[in-house]
């Protein structure tokens, strides 16, 4: 049913977002397929493809912030076929950097879904700025 189908990719995107906001690089990781990919360089991040890059970076991420928060909302899902589905939804994050640095980024996620023996999963993320990304600092 498609439903269950929306409401699962919709969770796996908020488990990408409460293991980061948690310190949780593996719950975060979670949401990515294997070969998945997650893409940052239009707000001046970088693209890390496959499991061991992106845990690597988000393991980065926890070690150099001390508080931050992603909201996540307005999800529109389209499906390809039973096991693929492309969407979009807005991300809203601030975070403070134990260097002293502050983080801000309005944007949007654009993502391909794809169903895997372990349920959905991200298999691409590209994030791009809605507004101008403050990001002077941050090294992760």
């Amino acid at each position: 049913m498609r439903a269950d189908d929306i409401d699962e990719i919709i969770r796996v995107t908020h488990l990408y977002a409460r293991g980061l906001d948690r310190f949780d690089p593996k719950e975060a990781l979670s949401a990515f397929a294997p070969d998945g990919v997650w893409d940052a360089s239009a707000v001046g991040l970088t693209r890390y493809e496959g499991h061991e890059q992106i845990l690597d970076f988000f393991e980065r991420d926890a070690q150099a912030v001390d508080k931050q928060f992603h909201i996540i909302t307005n999800h529109v899902i389209d499906f390809e076929d039973d096991d693929h589905a492309t969407g979009t939804n807005y991300v809203f994050s601030e975070a403070e950097v134990k260097n002293g640095a502050a983080i801000k980024a309005i944007a949007l996620n654009e993502d391909r879904y794809v169903r895997t023996a372990d349920g959905w999963k991200i298999a691409e993320r590209i994030i791009t700025g809605l507004t101008t990304p403050q990001m002077d600092g941050f090294d992760a």
